[in-house]
């Protein structure tokens, strides 16, 4: 009786989909709820967004399915268009994507570079001379005749 039990509970515990869930996750957390919150598609916290609740049930659908990730992805990206991926992509156009914030960062790093530089290397205008008769004339009359 215990074991048949136990049984019962690690059926119900480990259900057939847990795999698919995961996956469903998985590939959520690559794409963006287009009801323009700007957030993950599985972590869209509006209440009752009627947007994200249709994109996680095709999700799951597609998941059921055993569509391939690329598939799914493909799908949603010709529905709803690039915007719909979390992450740029790493070829074509979006590369520049994943290369400009590094080439903006070195850039910056050399212009302060060279301005430092120049900053340091500025010479100081010379005082011009002054003869020693009018500075000891200018000490006498200012009181500084240490």
């Amino acid at each position: 009786m215990c074991a048949v039990a136990l049984l019962v509970c690690f059926v119900l515990a480990v259900p057939a989909g847990a795999q698919k869930t995961e996956r469903a996750k998985a590939l959520g957390k690559q794409m963006m709820c287009m009801c323009g919150c700007n957030q993950i598609l599985t972590e869209c916290n509006h209440v009752g967004c009627t947007v994200s609740a249709a994109m996680l049930k095709e999700l799951d659908d597609r998941v059921a399915r055993n569509e391939s990730d690329s598939l799914t992805l493909q799908a949603f990206q010709q529905e709803y268009g690039l915007a719909v991926m979390a992450q740029p992509a790493s070829h074509g156009f979006g590369l520049t994507a994943w290369i400009l914030p590094v080439v903006v960062l070195l850039l910056g790093a050399w212009l302060v570079s060279v301005v430092l530089q120049r900053w340091r290397r500025r010479v100081v205008a010379p005082v011009p001379h002054v003869r020693a008769d009018l500075l000891d004339r200018a000490r006498r009359e200012s009181g500084d005749d240490e």
